[in-house]
């Protein structure tokens, strides 16, 4: 282990050796934290809630290096299905050991813990997006971040059961993921632009078009926004 190695990634280096045996609980926290000679309060303040905020620090790596492998990667003739496919597959590529992501899921699927790998999932399909260059501000950004979480989240319950050689079969599941994405993106559009459905459609258009994505201002930490159409803020 390098002298430049935070240590955060000391301590979870260190808890990957336990987590196949010990899951992500106490247990693994605190033999991470004696291997890497730090006491149960040195620990707690990079993660407060001990195991759980390292388990969510996995995933943050496997995002950082998702990220660095599409900037990396040459896409300017790729299909844009494609683009979208290769950084699945390469977050997939990321993850360290397969194992841990197992005990990571079981730990996710806790009520209480639910809405912190939801969030841990959709933050995954936002990078991607963003890698992309998504420069939507409505409520396409939240369908298009919606849509790939749950891609994203059932090719992670495929992989995990993949045996086959270089995980063949996870990627055909994640091209047939896409396609089915794909081909509902183009029901979507020949729906929103045929006359026949416009009338019916006008309602909700006129309110779906007054959400925007998150604010990029330090505030953002708000899920998104509403705006308020100018004859009424003057009221």
């Amino acid at each position: 282990m390098s002298d430049h190695t935070s240590p955060q990634d000391r301590m979870l280096e260190a808890a990957l050796m336990h987590v196949p045996f010990d899951g992500w609980g106490p247990e693994t926290f605190a033999a991470a934290a004696a291997e890497c000679d730090m006491s149960e309060a040195q620990a707690r303040a990079l993660f407060p809630r001990g195991a759980l905020d390292l388990a969510l620090y996995m995933h943050q790596v496997g995002d950082q290096a998702m990220v660095a492998a599409m900037q990396a990667t040459d896409m300017s003739e790729m299909r844009f299905r494609d683009r979208v496919a290769l950084g699945v597959r390469l977050r997939l590529e990321a993850i360290p050991d397969k194992e841990a992501v197992r005990r990571a899921v079981t730990l996710f699927a806790l009520p209480q813990n639910a809405a912190e790998g939801s969030k841990a999932i959709w933050g995954t399909a936002d990078k991607i997006w963003t890698a992309l260059g998504d420069s939507s501000d409505d409520v396409n950004w939240y369908t298009k971040r919606m849509t790939l979480s749950g891609v994203y989240g059932s090719c992670v319950l495929y992989w995990m059961g993949d045996d086959s050689p270089d995980h063949a079969n996870t990627w055909a599941f994640l091209d047939r993921r896409i396609e089915d994405v794909m081909r509902f993106e183009t029901v979507k559009a020949k729906v929103n632009n045929n006359p026949l459905f416009k009338p019916f459609l006008a309602g909700p258009k006129m309110i779906l078009d007054r959400i925007k994505a998150p604010s990029r201002t330090p505030r953002a930490d708000m899920p998104g926004h509403f705006t308020t159409p100018a004859n009424q803020e003057s009221k």
